[in-house]
């Protein structure tokens, strides 16, 4: 007796017959395509609506006041502190700013020179249509020049900015570059003992009234080891000592001594010792001050 015909055996037969027009049908598709690189590309123009003569006057209002910010706070927390408006609360004028706007003594200071300078160039570029500061960091740069050498770093800036506001990179290499045109030869020699002096800048914060020993001599800069370690100083931050010959060699040697013991790794009252040490404003130690060094030495050095 003949078998009935198998209705899955259809159905597959029907599927590979679909799945073999869909395969030719694709075929007969990428034949077809066109090459991508002659293809057209159509872009819809968006049209600019242009601003209001209103408009364009609150605009330049609204970018006015976010140049302005930094101005108008630096500006405020001068007046605070001149008239002394937080003596009801605070006894001094940093506990007032760190508990009334968290900001350390230093923030609040960089703002007040950053409202100084950003007054001083508003001037200027209202007469060369250049661009204001809208940043305290882009300004910071420019408070340690003289007030006309501060107008011709921004417009300087500006101009390498293409036009732009600048950053503070490119603020502090213009103002480097002024610096270096009106600074004097180097004078100092190998050896010799200096005093670093701060002067407001914060890279070399907590190195004021260190002394250390000139190791390298570079054209607008020395690098000077200290009690510990080496730092590369700008000549307009060291005071020299003028130690006689012997005296530097003396120091030099007491220099080296405190150096080894530092990198000892001591716990923190000892650095505090060495720091002393290193901030020592003769060219000799005290007999107690050798038998501590002594001391030290024979705990850390094998």
């Amino acid at each position: 007796m003949p078998k009935p015909p198998s209705r899955r055996s259809k159905a597959t037969s029907g599927a590979s017959t679909d799945s073999a027009s869909a395969a030719n049908s694709a075929n007969e598709d990428i034949s077809q395509q066109v090459d991508p690189s002659s293809a057209t590309i159509t872009v819809s123009a968006v049209e600019v609506t242009e601003l209001t003569q209103e408009e364009q006057s609150d605009r330049l209002h609204l970018e006015r006041k976010v140049e302005r910010a930094f101005f108008e706070a630096g500006k405020a927390l001068a007046e605070l502190r001149d008239r002394r408006l937080y003596r009801s609360s605070h006894r001094t004028f940093e506990d007032y700013c760190r508990d009334r706007f968290g900001h350390s003594r230093r923030q609040s200071y960089l703002l007040m020179d950053a409202a100084v300078v950003f007054d001083n160039l508003v001037e200027i570029c209202d007469q060369f249509d250049h661009k204001l500061p809208t940043a305290e960091g882009q300004v910071r740069p420019i408070t340690k020049l003289e007030p006309h050498e501060q107008q011709e770093a921004w417009l300087r800036a500006v101009e390498v900015a293409g036009g732009k506001v600048p950053t503070g990179r490119i603020v502090k290499d213009v103002v480097q570059r002024i610096m270096e045109r009106t600074q004097v030869p180097n004078t100092y020699q190998l050896e010799e003992v200096c005093q670093i002096v701060v002067k407001d800048n914060p890279e070399l914060r907590g190195k004021g009234s260190c002394w250390g020993i000139v190791s390298q001599v570079n054209e607008f800069s020395c690098t000077v080891k200290i009690w510990d370690g080496e730092y590369a100083v700008g000549l307009q931050h060291l005071k020299s000592y003028n130690y006689l010959p012997a005296e530097c060699q003396q120091m030099q040697v007491i220099c080296d001594r405190i150096n080894r013991v530092y990198w000892g790794g001591l716990e923190e009252s000892v650095q505090r010792f060495l720091e002393s040490l290193g901030k020592l404003n003769r060219a000799y130690l005290t007999d107690l001050e050798e038998k501590v060094l002594s001391l030290l030495e024979l705990e850390i050095i094998p």
